[in-house]
């Protein structure tokens, strides 16, 4: 995230001038490294997604046998 320190204020990268200066006061203002996508490692899915899944399709799953006996 840019900082400027004479404004003592954070910018958006898409803010700053094309220069890299701040657009209030004109200094030079650094932006952070983008972080790579492939650094962080992607979020588990937790176990309670599972539990809820399982337990819908089986009701679903009933409801669907339920609905053909009615047709019979």
């Amino acid at each position: 995230m840019p900082w400027c320190e004479p404004c003592e204020r954070f910018w958006n990268p898409v803010s700053i001038t094309q220069a890299g200066e701040c657009p209030t006061c004109g200094s030079p203002v650094e932006a952070a490294p983008e972080a790579a996508p492939e650094a962080a490692p992607a979020p588990k899915v937790p176990w309670h997604f599972w539990i809820g899944l399982v337990a819908a399709a089986a009701y679903l799953g009933w409801r669907a046998i339920q609905g053909i006996a009615l047709l019979f």
